[in-house]
């Protein structure tokens, strides 16, 4: 039996297909559309399952769409005549997307899917999340914890999993959310909804919890057992275009900071202030939900289970034994939850796990490309290239990383959700201290801040962090081992504030003898910003012999590594560990700042053509940047498609 899961038209819509319960394929329209956190229907990711599957439409049993349309419908009219007059904007350029496509999903999906014969289903967006977590984890039975922005009226779910049931047990609703609650920060600090948060948790380590007194006075009333209440006074997302009203100005002084600006201490503490209330909000749940269910394990999901800073204090300090968390945890993973949901809940399937291994198959799920197809693109743009053997491929990459250089490393299938996993990964030598700035500013061409995560070998994690497991999906933070650290103090920030002035100097006369005027320009209007100088020195010390993934509160993202789910990924992080003695590389995913993460090989040569990596590995086939003339025009025309996020 075939199921086909579908989520769309809110952001991250995807396709996911199942088999007999058995997780086939799955991928989100942005990596075919190349529209990052594309909502639109996922057409591309459909055919792309059926493709993978040999199937055609009148294969599928059934489609599960991720959520119940009708009660979102509801809920947007409710939310309007609660604040009416208020909000007639909003409302009115809902209500065109709501008429226009969002009250037609059956006929859309009729539409696209041309002979589908099968049933169509609607499980609550909720229990899509709930399923999503449960289904493939490997726990026979565990407490299960949904937390995001909003489905149709919940924004926080909590029940228990057994075998093929789940009995969500309690919720709380809109307008209330620590989802939209964090995403007001994200506004108010300056980056984009649904796409910055994570730049709020990555800035949170500069910062300190100054505010956190004022989101419990004026913000959020939150209870011993995690239950919540904002105070909606402070807050537009019901009746306007915007997250935050005037009173939540007054109350942090002053307006949103303008996207692309100056990042000031002030940022960095609300940053702070908004990750210690979720994870306080997310603990007092878990604790709750641990009294009222006696479950050893937890599962989660929902766009706030990213939140890896929160996971990996759950895991750490938490009551459950162990957690697992949907890599896809966003509305993506809706897609998966709904199939799934179909096979176990409503048509009653046996399910049995071992409490040891997920069924989540690493997480890659997406489209694969063979050495044909690589070849053929490659000779078609007459590029030239390198062959290399399978058993030759880790020694020849370690070497490079080794040696300082960037790689884009393109191999298997293209991971589900939102990290790359080392499938679709740009990797460099975690033990350089340049590396974070160059990778930031000249590869990803993103903020300076941003931490890098590390892959690192699953039997060896222990040696570099305080970890001993699995965190196989990028969930999990953990510190680094004290005995790897370098702590920092002011006096070496203060003694680098001239190094870096003349770092910046210099940056900014390659940029204009390059052609890249725009580049050197914003640079230009930061170097005499004793804010910002300071804040490229904290980022520029040297924290711990892997100083590349160390953030400044010496913790890093984890991704572990094993044999059986990337063969070759982890031989070559084991060849940089034969040869230095370090189990670690960089990780980061391979696009650039807007850019959904490659999928094609020519997506893959696109990016490494217009950025500053110097090698590229295509299954076998190897590409040097220095056999290439990069046209400075071209690039920036390349880099001006994808909108920042």
């Amino acid at each position: 039996m075939y199921i086909l899961g579908i989520s769309a038209y809110y952001h991250d819509s995807a396709a996911a297909l199942v088999k007999d319960g058995d997780i086939i394929c799955a991928a989100q329209e942005e990596r075919f559309t190349r529209k990052k956190h594309d909502p639109g229907f996922p057409a591309r990711a459909i055919r792309y399952c059926l493709d993978e599957a040999g199937l055609t439409a009148k294969d599928i049993d059934y489609v599960a769409f991720y959520d119940k349309p009708i009660l979102k419908f509801e809920r947007l009219l409710e939310t309007y005549f609660r604040y009416a007059p208020r909000g007639f904007k909003s409302f009115l350029m809902a209500m065109q997307e709501w008429l226009k496509r969002k009250l037609w999903i059956p006929d859309m999906i009729e539409k696209e899917l041309e002979s589908f014969e099968g049933k169509i289903l609607f499980p609550e967006h909720h229990m899509s999340h709930a399923a999503s977590a449960f289904y493939p984890s490997p726990f026979q039975k565990a407490a299960i914890l949904t937390t995001d922005g909003v489905g149709e009226w919940t924004t926080t779910s909590w029940g228990v999993g057994d075998g093929s049931n789940i009995e969500l047990k309690a919720e709380i609703k809109f307008p209330h959310s620590i989802g939209m609650l964090y995403s007001a920060f994200t506004y108010y600090t300056g980056f984009k909804v649904n796409s910055g948060e994570y730049k709020v948790m990555g800035l949170a380590p500069y910062g300190e919890p100054k505010y956190v007194k004022q989101i419990y006075e004026h913000l959020i009333d939150v209870k011993e057992d995690g239950s919540f209440k904002l105070n909606m006074d402070y807050f537009n997302y019901c009746s306007g275009l915007t997250m935050t009203g005037d009173k939540f100005h007054d109350l942090f002084g002053g307006p949103p900071r303008r996207p692309e600006s100056v990042l000031t201490q002030k940022e960095m503490d609300l940053a702070r202030s908004v990750q210690v209330v979720t994870e306080e909000v997310i603990m007092k749940i878990a604790r709750h939900i641990h009294r009222e269910t006696g479950e050893k394990y937890l599962c989660l999901a929902g766009g706030c289970a990213l939140n890896c800073v929160a996971n990996g204090l759950l895991l750490k300090t938490g009551p459950f034994e162990n957690i697992w968390i949907q890599p896809a945890a966003g509305d993506a993973g809706g897609a998966l939850g709904a199939a799934l949901a179909v096979w176990y809940q409503y048509l009653n399937n046996d399910r049995t796990a071992d409490n040891k291994n997920d069924f989540q198959k690493g997480s890659y799920l997406g489209p694969r490309f063979s050495n044909r197809d690589i070849e053929r693109f490659l000779q078609k743009h007459d590029v030239k290239y390198r062959l290399v053997e399978d058993e030759a491929i880790p020694e020849a990459v370690s070497d490079l990383v080794l040696n300082d250089n960037v790689v884009g490393w393109f191999q298997g299938r293209v991971e589900f959700g939102p990290r790359a996993l080392g499938s679709r990964s740009i990797v460099g030598d975690a033990r350089s201290p340049k590396m974070q700035e160059i990778m930031n500013l000249k590869i990803k061409f993103r903020e300076s801040f941003r931490p890098f995560a590390p892959s690192v070998m699953e039997d060896r994690v222990s040696e570099f962090f305080d970890f001993d497991g699995p965190s196989p999906y990028m969930l999990l933070v953990a510190d680094v081992r004290k005995d790897k650290l370098t702590p920092m103090d002011d006096e070496k920030i203060k003694a680098d504030l001239g190094t870096i002035k003349g770092k910046l100097e210099q940056e900014i006369k390659e940029l204009n003898d390059q052609g890249r005027v725009d580049e050197a320009r914003k640079i230009e209007s930061l170097i005499n910003n004793d804010d910002y100088l300071r804040f490229r020195a904290i980022i520029h010390q040297r924290r711990s012999e892997v100083p590349a993934i160390t953030h400044v509160n010496y913790s890093a993202r984890l991704q572990t590594v094993n044999e059986k789910d990337n063969y070759l990924y982890y031989h070559m992080i084991k060849k940089v560990y034969e040869k230095t003695g370090v189990p670690v590389i960089i990780n980061t995913s391979f696009n650039i700042r807007g850019e959904p993460i490659v999928c094609s090989p020519k997506d893959a040569f696109m990016t490494f053509l217009h950025t500053d990596m110097d090698y590229l590995i295509m299954n076998n086939y190897l590409v040097a940047k220095k056999d290439f003339e990069v046209d400075i025009e071209e690039r920036q025309r390349y880099l001006n498609k994808y909108e920042l996020d």
